[in-house]
């Protein structure tokens, strides 16, 4: 494995699917210091597609900052499958993996992908599978395949079959728009000429609550993004903000005035059963459930600046989280529960900051000076966040060890409050 300077690896221009949508750019600026050095073979019959795979797969590859590239053209004949390989070929490229495949058609317009992932020093196969699907399913098919390799060769779960959610807004108009992780198929879930804010993914990632102010005033909403159809979950007086979702699904932590300040309360995800948890002097709000669904981060000022708090929810016993700084809002437990990711003014700054729940131990990830809305990865490897680039939004990414940082820039419009959807249900 080599290492390589934190320069400009990579600049994707990634062409959103809708029509008139903005065009997102990823720019990879930093990446990891032991890159894996995989060569990846155009596959067999690739060139017959509009669309094929080796090439999407290596955009996901390089793009998680953990793989170097090896190039691959001059040998002929190029391998499609394990019994054509020549392993001399590729480990005196320095490759240690190696990727190869094929598009085979068959009746009625679909075709069967083949791949094989190869260890090119102990020359053996690694994974290999075959997946049966229609042209128009290659990108999500190479995201599948890109996911299978990553797991291989890292040990850790890929994410590139993954969505996310974020809000744009061009002038009046503001939209939450759904995209896969690469950018590619942004879809368009609510337009409004209001606010829109604050999309939170549901644990299956077939809903998303989110806050409306179309109503002149903040509403919770949740919205079937199969259907289109939406329910009205939380508009009692005063605002109602900040959703998210219990890890089954079943509940909704929301921030509501209706009695006065700001408190978390604790619904059914259709509105009903609603519950306040606290009652304090502060003002309590972000809540974010911890994976095993047993307590409660949240952001309060009830100490006199904001910091961190965990509530347990059995016991409804508050301890603070936070002793770093004045100033600590919008945390996030990590997948494994184990740390938790949050907003840290220092010097005027907002940084994106991770913190190990155990040791208390804090890294600070990013140096912007107003990183704000972060959001881990379901692999607990990436975390999304909103960045300010010139006065207007852009999301940015980056590992949870801040070695790899990412730029998605989206051209004439602010892009704001990113959250990263869940792994798929069936990978």
């Amino acid at each position: 494995m080599c290492c390589h300077p934190r320069v400009l690896l990579l600049v994707l221009m990634l062409f959103l699917a809708r029509p008139g949508l903005a065009q997102l750019t990823i720019e990879i600026i930093g990446g990891g210091a032991n890159q894996i050095p995989i060569a990846i073979v155009p596959f067999g019959n690739e060139l017959s597609y509009p669309l094929g795979i080796s090439g999407v797969v290596g955009a996901d590859l390089q793009r998680s900052g953990l793989f170097r590239l090896v190039d691959s053209t001059g040998i002929s004949p190029r391998p499609t499958d394990a019994p054509e390989v020549r392993y001399p070929d590729w480990s005196t490229r320095g490759a240690e993996a190696l990727l190869i495949g094929q598009i085979l058609p068959l009746a009625g317009g679909e075709v069967e992908v083949r791949f094989r992932l190869l260890d090119v020093i102990k020359q053996t196969q690694l994974a290999g599978y075959s997946f049966v699907v229609s042209p128009k399913q290659f990108r999500a098919t190479a995201h599948k395949i890109a996911d299978v390799v990553y797991e291989a060769l890292t040990g850790d779960r890929g994410v590139f079959s993954t969505k996310i959610a974020y809000i744009t807004k061009a002038g009046r108009r503001f939209e939450l728009q759904v995209a896969d992780a690469d950018g590619y198929n942004a879809e368009t879930v609510v337009t409004s000429n209001e606010p829109l804010m604050s999309p939170a993914w549901s644990p299956e990632g077939q809903q998303i609550a989110y806050v409306s102010f179309e109503n002149r005033k903040p509403v919770v909403y949740v919205q079937h993004l199969a259907t289109g159809k939406r329910s009205m979950v939380a508009s009692f007086r005063g605002s109602n903000s900040a959703p998210a979702w219990s890890p089954d699904g079943q509940k909704l932590a929301v921030t509501l005035s209706k009695d006065g300040g700001s408190q978390l309360f604790l619904m059914n995800a259709d509105g009903s059963n609603i519950e306040r948890l606290l009652s304090s002097g502060g003002i309590d709000t972000e809540a974010y459930f911890s994976p095993d669904g047993e307590s409660l981060v949240f952001t309060s000022d009830r100490g006199g600046s904001p910091q961190i708090y965990r509530l347990s929810l059995a016991t409804r016993l508050v301890e603070r989280v936070t002793f770093e700084g004045s100033y600590n809002t919008s945390a996030r437990y990590a997948p494994d529960g184990k740390s938790i990711v949050f907003v840290r003014r220092e010097g005027g700054r907002l940084s994106i900051a991770v913190q190990d729940l155990a040791s208390r131990q804090v890294q600070v990830l990013t140096s912007g000076h107003a990183d704000e809305y972060p959001s881990f990865a379901p692999n607990g490897k990436m975390v999304l966040y909103e960045a300010d680039s010139g006065g207007r939004g852009i999301l940015a990414a980056v590992s949870s060890d801040g070695r790899v940082k990412q730029r998605l820039v989206a051209a004439g419009s602010d892009v704001r409050q990113p959250a990263w959807g869940p792994l798929p249900k069936n990978p």
